[in-house]
């Protein structure tokens, strides 16, 4: 059975998406370029999808022994060079970094003097990054222009308490959102989103858009899922089509892969991620995570259903989930069977 996926409209844009979006953070470190063609091939023309994910930084993780950053767009790039013709069938969402003080570079770009962060979210470094971005890709335009994280302070990527003594000083978000708009009007990107954001960052960047006569962010890509449902309580309001209409983009709806089961009694099976990067999303390899995930295996087992239909099945229910971000490690038929299970999310949910 290869029935279609549907589709729905992100936040306030005219974009109908996917509800299945290719996440492609793996291209270049768990994917040779040849998988990542044959993953772009299942989705885009066999399953007839329309949305795929990507960033400047990727591939990840960081820690790879091979890690190059802004080598998953070349891939992608490689792959829109012989299919030119299907570009304007689907849509690319890509990002760029935001404070990153850790690495030397990012997505292969030279950063202009100043602070000592090479990751900023500062005019100059957005439209230098956003043309990085457009060369590897091999594209003339980005549908959706994502800050990958906040250039402030913000508790993140495993975090969750707040710590004011961690403050520091970043860009002005009238300067990003100018920025944006300036690529806006330049044809380069047509809308742009908001990544590992807040209550009082979304808040902020539809007031200081409103203020500035610049479209609002149309959507957010934050990690959501069986085990991570912070977005639920305030974030849903404030991103509610009623108040400031931002699509939810869910990323690792499998908790890194944790919500496949796969890790369960201890296991790390050969060529697992958190077998190869034992430290990579350590938050999901936590004893309390592990419980939880047991006790949704066994919900899984009771419906007859494998635990990674169930968790994706799950996020797809959520009213404010718009399309949610799946990715297959190593071969396409990873892929083949994420996808396959999505066709199933309505019937289970």
């Amino acid at each position: 059975m290869n029935s279609a996926i549907p589709k729905k409209k992100l936040g306030m844009s005219d974009m109908e998406v996917s509800v299945v979006c290719l996440g492609t953070m793996t291209f270049g470190v768990q994917n040779t370029e040849a998988e990542a063609h044959a993953q772009l091939d299942y989705y885009i023309k066999e399953r007839k999808c329309n949305f795929i994910d990507t960033a400047e930084m990727y591939p990840v993780p960081a820690s790879a022994s091979n890690w190059a950053p802004g080598k998953t767009e070349e891939y992608i790039g490689t792959w829109l060079a012989k299919n030119a013709d299907s570009r304007s069938e689907f849509y690319i969402a890509t990002k760029v970094s935001g404070f990153n003080p850790n690495s030397e570079t990012v997505g292969n770009r030279t950063v202009p003097p100043g602070p000592a962060a090479d990751g900023r979210l500062d005019a100059v470094s957005i439209k230098e990054a956003c043309d990085a971005s457009l060369r590897r890709l091999q594209t003339p335009y980005i549908d959706l222009y994502q800050l990958h994280w906040p250039d402030r302070y913000v508790a993140n990527f495993g975090t969750t308490a707040y710590d004011p003594s961690k403050e520091r000083d970043a860009v002005p978000i009238e300067e990003t959102i100018l920025a944006l708009k300036e690529l806006i009007d330049a044809g380069k990107i047509r809308y742009y989103g908001l990544s590992n954001e807040t209550s009082f960052g979304v808040c902020e960047f539809a007031r200081v858009a409103d203020s500035l006569g610049v479209p609002r962010p149309v959507s957010i890509q934050n990690s959501f899922s069986l085990v991570h449902r912070a977005f639920e309580t305030d974030l849903a309001e404030a991103c509610a089509p009623r108040n400031h209409n931002l699509g939810l983009l869910p990323w690792s709806p499998l908790a890194g892969g944790a919500l496949s089961g796969k890790y369960l009694d201890g296991a790390k099976p050969e060529g697992s991620r958190f077998l190869l990067y034992p430290q990579f999303m350590g938050r999901f390899q936590r004893e309390s995570t592990m419980k939880a995930v047991e006790k949704y295996q066994a919900i899984a087992d009771k419906a007859g259903i494998s635990l990674a239909t169930l968790a994706l099945a799950w996020c797809k229910s959520r009213w404010y989930a718009v399309s949610t971000i799946i990715g297959g490690s190593h071969k396409a038929l990873n892929t083949k069977v994420v996808l396959t299970g999505a066709q199933y999310h309505h019937r289970w949910v």
